[in-house]
């Protein structure tokens, strides 16, 4: 495992935190750019290559110092066993053995910055013009129509966006909010969903978090029958939003299969991760919950 020369206390991390009316992960996280010098890194204050995120400080989150394995983790089952395209990263050691979350930027390429929006932005949507929550009040319906507003091939694009989401929900995922899709530019000048980032199970740290995805699967508070039956998100409503991205109920219903053939692979990964017992404990008890959800 790669050991950095420096450790969080060394960085001077800010006390600020996002304020929104709930608490998430990604409000906690403390990040800071790095560049590669001389076989190693040091910390910059912009135009980094990398993007490094300690343990956070100064937080209420459950298990905070699992959260860089959590991430890591997360990140990785997406990769490896779900063939979600991902950012690259890898979990590290700071100078006093601490844990932490390195990710290569990819909205830079060969040194320059890479033309890049997520859906906020696409959305014209900030604080300044939504209000404190404007990152969450949407919908992944909404979403699916800023793709075909905005992507040129979203008939391509937009399968790897559900992809996307149906995982989140799956691993617990509470906060995958406007601002964690993103498009940018590709090397052949076309606009193409970016890797999946900031893919963790936020269960583990929030338990009591309000959504079960970040967002409202459908707009102007639509549910399926199902989802007024059962109280929850099950196979019914992933068939519905599917439909939003132009994927057939099909395929739909082979991807929800595909997440309980891979159980034991998933298990066997988070038993054989640098999580806490504690951590692992509830990646799982979310992860089996979520999978009888789907089952359903």
């Amino acid at each position: 495992m790669l050991r950095l020369d420096f450790s969080a206390d060394d960085l001077n991390l800010s006390e600020a935190r996002d304020k929104t009316w709930r608490s998430s992960v990604s409000g906690v996280q403390d990040k800071v750019q790095l560049q590669r010098v001389r076989g190693g890194f040091e910390v910059v204050e912009s135009g980094g290559d990398f993007i490094l995120k300690p343990v956070p400080r100064h937080t209420s989150a459950d298990l905070a110092s699992d959260i860089p394995v959590n991430e890591d983790l997360t990140m990785s089952v997406a990769k490896r066993v779900f063939g979600i395209r991902t950012a690259e990263h890898e979990l590290v050691e700071m100078k006093d053995g601490e844990p932490a979350y390195l990710t290569k930027r990819f909205d830079r390429r060969d040194g320059r910055a890479v033309p890049q929006e997520d859906f906020c932005q696409l959305a014209g949507r900030s604080q300044e013009t939504h209000g404190l929550n404007y990152k969450y009040d949407s919908s992944y319906e909404d979403l699916a129509g800023l793709m075909r507003r905005f992507c040129p091939a979203h008939a391509v694009e937009n399968p790897k966006v559900f992809a996307v989401i149906l995982f989140n929900y799956v691993f617990g995922n509470g906060d995958a909010h406007l601002k964690n899709f993103s498009l940018f530019r590709s090397e052949q000048g076309d606009y193409i969903l970016t890797p999946a980032y900031d893919l963790l199970n936020t269960a583990v740290h929030f338990p009591n978090e309000p959504s079960a995805t970040g967002l409202e699967f459908f707009a102007d508070g639509h549910h399926t029958a199902a989802y007024e039956k059962l109280g929850f998100y099950s196979s019914a409503d992933f068939i519905e939003l599917g439909a939003h991205f132009g994927v057939p109920a099909e395929d739909v219903r082979a991807m929800i299969t595909s997440y309980g053939t891979r159980r034991k692979t998933v298990e066997a990964m988070v038993e054989s991760s640098r999580l806490s017992a504690e951590a692992k404990t509830r990646y799982l008890a979310k992860y089996n919950d979520r999978l009888r959800a789907i089952a359903q």
